[in-house]
């Protein structure tokens, strides 16, 4: 391609090789990277990434088109099993295009450590002495990471916290970090392994966890896109949109749906990047509630013209160095197709794509509903479980959609018929 755009119409369409050639022309992929799309991550480094290795475990990976981010293009690498995420995912960027795409924000990639501290007699005063010594310690936090705290990172404050329990009174310090282009684990749990020592010898009392937290709260990303109202089908399109994410507001029920549906997209580009999706996983869920009811992720409303404008608030602890990204060959693929230098761009992409995979959920079910995209993908599925093979799959989907009963044995059936 002459131009390097993420707007590529029919993209679903395309033979896998053609595909292949797009990707690669726009993310200038070596020949040597291009063949790993092919390739399976090797049994010697799947061996040192954990423990009692067999083989290897493959999914599916895939490419999001027409997304344009802070202005700008971007194809993004996502990992899933599940049908339609990937089609739904493209299909929302496009419509955000309309008004201009995502527009995002991040704060300061800071983490949280948590040394909990027990057996204190007087917690009032172990916590003036806590802050009084506040300098020391976070002079001693910092000396286990110099390297970190050279590239602009390390320890930044302390926070202690009193918390009563059903064993009695407790002080749990928080150590505020600043871990840079990591996700910072390591790093954070070295800092709360020093510092425990001096805590205990400061107050008399017993540390017992002393562990990153994975409510990272002070690590914030929020998108923003505009979804033209007649690209969606008109207001009324807009409205059954707007009253069926009420739903997700209000009832804890709908809300783990809701945001079930966000965490699709960012666990596939998160497991992409080789990154902790769990971790995400628990941060977004936890942030969900934080006010005391779990409710949705993202808001949304209408601006004066009609148009229905979505924003997403979460909290993204991700990283570009270090960990599994650096050493799975596939991570570090995805990593270059994204062209992300930073661990705050690659948030941003992140809490874009969640955006856009709730937006194309909840558009569907308040209009046609979500069973049409997700089983007209599945009927290829189960094609192939009848045992089609090459045309035949599209063949056997294709009327398995048409009639509206995907099912094995008619699948089976078909497949009689067309041989």
């Amino acid at each position: 391609m002459s131009k390097k755009t993420s707007k590529i119409s029919g993209f679903y369409k395309l033979p896998v090789k053609k595909r292949i050639e797009i990707v690669t022309n726009f993310s200038d992929l070596s020949e040597e990277e291009t063949k790993l799309f092919s390739s399976c991550l090797d049994i010697q480094t799947a061996d040192r990434m954990i423990e009692n290795v067999l083989g290897t475990f493959e999914l599916p990976l895939g490419i999001a088109v027409n997304f344009i981010i802070n202005d700008k293009e971007y194809l993004i690498p996502m990992v899933t099993e599940e049908s339609s995420v990937v089609a739904a995912a493209s299909n929302a960027a496009k419509i955000a295009d309309v008004k201009g795409g995502f527009k995002t924000e991040c704060s300061e990639p800071l983490m949280i450590g948590q040394l909990q501290l027990l057996k204190v007699d007087d917690v009032a005063d172990a916590t003036q002495k806590i802050l009084k010594h506040k300098k020391q310690l976070l002079d001693l936090a910092n000396a286990q990471d110099k390297v970190l705290v050279n590239f602009g990172g390390g320890a930044k404050d302390l926070e202690v916290r009193i918390l009563d329990s059903p064993i009695g009174k407790m002080i749990v310090i928080h150590i505020i970090v600043d871990v840079r282009d990591a996700m910072g684990a390591n790093a954070v749990n070295t800092m709360c392994e020093a510092l425990a020592p001096m805590l205990e010898e400061l107050t008399g009392g017993k540390i017992r966890l002393k562990i990153l937290s994975n409510l990272a709260d002070k690590r914030i990303v929020k998108a923003k896109a505009v979804f033209d109202k007649r690209t969606m089908g008109g207001e009324k399109v807009v409205d059954a949109f707007l009253e069926s994410y009420i739903l997700a507001v209000i009832d804890p029920y709908r809300a783990a749906t809701h945001n079930k549906g966000i965490m699709n997209g960012i666990d596939s580009l998160i497991i992409a990047t080789g990154n902790d999706f769990r971790a995400i996983e628990a941060g977004a869920h936890a942030y969900a509630a934080r006010n005391g009811q779990y409710t949705s992720l993202t808001s949304y409303k209408k601006d004066k013209n009609g148009n229905l404008v979505g924003e997403i608030e979460l909290p993204v602890a991700i990283g570009i160095v270090g960990g599994a990204g650096n050493i799975n060959p596939k991570a570090k693929l995805c990593k270059k197709i994204l062209g992300i230098k930073t661990a705050k761009e690659l948030s941003e992409i992140v809490a874009a794509l969640g955006l856009a995979q709730n937006f194309a959920a909840v558009f569907a079910l308040s209009t046609v509903g979500i069973q049409k995209g997700h089983m007209s993908l599945h009927a290829k599925n189960i094609a192939v479980m009848a045992g089609a093979s090459g045309k035949q799959i599209d063949i056997v989907a294709e009327k398995l959609v048409k009639e509206g009963k995907i099912k094995l044995d008619r699948a089976k059936e078909i497949l009689e018929e067309i041989k």
